[in-house]
């Protein structure tokens, strides 16, 4: 079977706490971006194979959440046998899209009905939720707020349908740790509001010095028109939502914007439905 792992992206993002294992807990709303993805096939096979296309992914394929699932699915079914893989990376790392965590989801998807297993969307996300904390949202893949680590998923009512989207990722990532070094905590919260304005990332304050292109970005996507942008995550993808402009009077910033960013523009595309 073949499965198209998508990416997400944060409507804000807080950061409530620091927790006593260091980690730290989140407010966000993640949404589903389905027209950027990655290609996974997976297959019933006398031995196990893995094949990788596509952008190269900085760890060995061992390493690869992909193969984490599969290996702590298979220990804990033995009705999972050996599969053939074939994978091809179009999400960019170190962008704050969650493409890692989308694939890892949907190998479980995959194992779950190759062989039959009868697990629950709630089992499927329990199975992830420890291989990455934005594991658990691709099972679902609908608009969710998250809280804790990002694990805790209550499906929120969104309407962007004929909302158009630019994603952007500067030719520079940012890893967590930086993302992280220096943020301040206020321990301020996530109000699921239709205001956008009130949608904070705390991550842009630390990153957007150590990364001014991500900054400009975000603001030249404000001047071509988007009424919202943000970082998504923690960095270093940056997007903006458009409302339809049924004269077109957005479209000239628009692609003048894109040019200016051609070589980093990822998406431009319109919501539609939400996939159940």
């Amino acid at each position: 079977m073949i499965l198209y792992p998508n990416c997400k992206i944060n409507l804000g993002l807080r950061v409530v706490r620091k927790r006593p294992d260091g980690y730290h807990d989140l407010e966000t709303i993640f949404v589903p971006i389905y027209g950027l993805h990655d290609e996974l096939e997976v297959i019933p096979s006398p031995s196990f194979a893995f094949q990788q296309e596509g952008i190269a992914v900085d760890c060995k394929p061992e390493d690869n959440l992909i193969m984490k699932c599969y290996r702590q699915m298979a220990s804990k079914y033995p009705q999972i046998g050996a599969v053939k893989v074939r994978f091809k990376k179009n999400i960019p790392f170190g962008a704050g899209l969650g493409g890692g965590s989308s694939d890892a989801a949907h190998m479980a998807i995959a194992l779950n009905e190759l062989f039959e297993l009868g697990l629950s969307k709630e089992q499927l996300a329990a199975e992830v939720a420890s291989l990455g904390a934005d594991c658990a949202f691709f099972i679902y893949n609908v608009p969710c707020f998250a809280e804790g680590i990002g694990d805790k998923l209550t499906p929120i009512d969104l309407d962007l349908k004929g909302t158009r989207i630019v994603m952007i990722k500067p030719n520079e990532g940012v890893s967590t740790r930086e993302a992280y070094s220096g943020i301040k905590i206020t321990g301020e919260g996530l109000q699921v509001t239709g205001d956008f304005s009130q949608y904070i990332n705390d991550f842009e304050a630390t990153v957007f010095p150590l990364h001014p292109i991500i900054g400009q970005i975000k603001k030249r996507l404000l001047d071509a028109g988007a009424y919202y942008a943000s970082m998504s995550g923690s960095g270093s993808t940056v997007f903006g939502l458009f409302k339809h402009d049924p004269e077109g009077r957005s479209d000239a910033h628009l692609a003048a914007l894109k040019q200016e960013f051609a070589s980093m523009v990822l998406l431009d595309d319109t919501f539609g439905e939400w996939k159940s």
